[in-house]
């Protein structure tokens, strides 16, 4: 079964994975896109989004905004919050690494 079949819809553009879908998940992952942009998202996105939402301290979701693909272990277009005082952590895989990537800008 691929990963898009589990995804939730919550909304046109709002789609869930949710923390029962792999074991430690602390919150569910939510990709901000478009169906169509959903189900072109290479898969290692919804590996690594459901990862972020392993960390500890992890506040709420672990989101993935349109543009998302694959990074170091965090998706590039992945958003978390992290609590100190919950365990939180601070990832730089979240950020820099994609530089002049090629993604399209409009």
């Amino acid at each position: 079964m691929a990963i898009t079949d589990t995804l939730q819809k919550i909304s046109d553009t709002v789609w869930e994975l949710p923390a029962t879908y792999r074991e430690n998940m602390r919150v569910p992952a939510r990709i901000i896109a478009t169906e169509k942009l959903v189900r072109e998202m290479e898969e290692t996105v919804y590996q690594q989004i459901s990862n972020v939402a392993t960390l500890p301290g992890i506040t709420r979701y672990a989101l993935c905004m349109p543009d998302g693909h694959s990074g170091y272990g965090f998706p590039i277009g992945g958003v978390a919050a992290m609590d100190v005082r919950e365990g939180g952590v601070i990832s730089p895989g979240g950020i820099g690494f994609d530089i002049n990537c090629g993604m399209q800008r409009a």
